[in-house]
């Protein structure tokens, strides 16, 4: 614990405060700061977004007039499209959350983010399959993947600091060859992960998507796997963001990010300290990749589609911002679903067009800060 000396000595603020101080360093907190700045300077887009979101309140909760039913079809089609996309933004918040801590923190290009998100995968199908155990398939392959983000901090980025380029072009090679092992090793068939008979099933939400001729209501059944790694994701979030902005060791991580020779000087061992939050978000990936092959399927070219979906996710939301990586997989995960329902020739073109947009308009992300 710090005392009130050493808060004035390192010049920290208290945790409330929107910026913190370490060593002279101001450090700003992405999710907060940015999210005031952003409602502060676009009020019209503030009172856009409040207006959609009334609509989806009212689109979820309320009956549906004729007329809206002819022009979007039935309300039960709009409520899945809806609840698969926002799940899907959980899952490529899991992918990119890990993505962004690597990438947006600390500048690490790591391209093969993909491949720990497929390797994860296939591992906690075997564990799963092998064991009888799904929860288990999570921590080992959270331990596992995590190991082999230890090896490339160590032996790859550590040796390449600030060589954007070479870093791009090793982890591009690191790739394909761990892809090329995948599938000497595990072929290329689809996998799935057998959910527990615990989370088998739907679960009724109270939520009506229609009335029977007698009167009864319907009301909307999804899957309990689904709404449980929702959850999960949500979370995992929260507990990012907390420990990245509220505590010592993500004080530490922002210090070092800013300015990581001053923050040695200091006795602070901060190769240490990224080689550990390297490992961790390459074993979120990991995490990632057990919770898609649950509600998805595992197979060759997975990795290429999560990492390309991290990076749009990390654009649109803000480098470094874990709030940003949440909103960004949230309206891509939207972006696909309801693109695949309402528009499918240009669902792949809407997740772009998205990204296109924000880099026009504020090309920092939604939620980050100009640097």
């Amino acid at each position: 614990m710090y005392t009130s000396g050493r808060r004035k000595r390192f010049g920290l603020c208290t945790a409330t405060h929107p910026c913190w101080r370490f060593a002279g360093m101001s450090m700003r907190l992405p999710g907060v700061c940015g999210m005031k700045n952003f409602m502060a300077r676009n009020p019209y887009w503030s009172l856009i977004i409040v207006l959609v979101i009334c609509f989806l309140i009212w689109a979820i909760f309320a009956p549906w007039p004729s007329g809206f039913v002819e022009t979007f079809g039935r309300k039960k089609i709009f409520l899945n499209a809806l609840f698969n996309g926002v799940t899907l933004g959980a899952l490529y918040f899991l992918v990119a959350s890990g993505f962004t801590l690597i990438f947006g923190l600390m500048k690490n290009v790591n391209l093969a983010h993909g491949s720990l998100y497929l390797l994860g995968g296939y591992i906690g199908y075997d564990v799963a399959n092998t064991t009888g155990w799904w929860l288990l398939s999570f921590i080992v392959a959270f331990v596992v993947v995590g190991a082999m983000g230890v090896l490339l901090q160590v032996l790859v980025f550590q040796r390449m600091e600030g060589e954007d380029l070479r870093q791009t072009l090793v982890t591009i090679g690191i790739s394909i060859v761990v892809a090329d092992l995948m599938l000497w090793y595990w072929g290329g068939d689809f996998y799935q992960i057998l959910t527990p008979d615990w989370l088998s099933g739907p679960m009724t939400l109270p939520i009506v998507t229609d009335l029977k001729s007698n009167g009864d209501a319907v009301f909307v059944k999804y899957p309990i796997v689904r709404i449980v790694i929702l959850l999960a994701s949500i979370v995992i979030g929260l507990a990012m963001w907390l420990s990245l902005n509220k505590t010592r060791i993500g004080m530490l991580i922002r210090a070092g990010v800013d300015d990581r020779d001053m923050l040695s000087a200091t006795g602070v061992r901060i190769q240490r300290v990224f080689v550990l939050v390297f490992a961790f978000g390459a074993g979120l990936a990991g995490v990632a990749g057990v919770v898609g092959g649950t509600f998805q399927s595992l197979a060759p070219g997975e990795d290429t589609r999560f990492l390309l979906a991290s990076l749009v996710v990390v654009i649109v939301g803000g480098m470094g911002s874990i709030p940003g990586a949440a909103l960004g997989a949230l309206l891509i995960g939207l972006a696909e679903q309801f693109g695949s329902v309402y528009m499918p020739t240009y669902a792949v073109v809407l997740t772009f067009l998205i990204m296109v947009v924000v880099l026009a308009f504020r090309p920092q992300g939604l939620l980050g800060e100009r640097r």
